[in-house]
């Protein structure tokens, strides 16, 4: 799964995320096991209320690997294509 997000358009971040499952354009959404729960379980929740798939992974380390990024990240999105107009 972690490969996916590797190639996607993703956002990584707790305002991003929460700004992307508001707008809808969440695919599936990401987060740490060892990331405080005060972030990620209002996440969980937004992903639950809209049907989003929610993966979890081991560290923010490896979460933040994952996206490129050179510090670890509690969570990340794998966004959805954008619609042509």
């Amino acid at each position: 799964m972690l490969e996916e997000l590797k190639n996607a358009a993703k956002a990584a971040g707790v305002k991003q995320i929460r700004r992307a499952l508001a707008a809808g354009r969440v695919k599936r959404l990401y987060l740490a096991k060892d990331a405080d729960p005060q972030l990620t379980q209002p996440l969980e929740r937004q992903a639950a209320e809209r049907g989003v798939d929610v993966i979890w992974v081991p560290s923010m380390k490896e979460l933040g690997r994952a996206c490129g990024l050179a510090v670890g990240t509690s969570a990340a999105a794998e966004l959805r294509s954008a619609e042509p107009s």
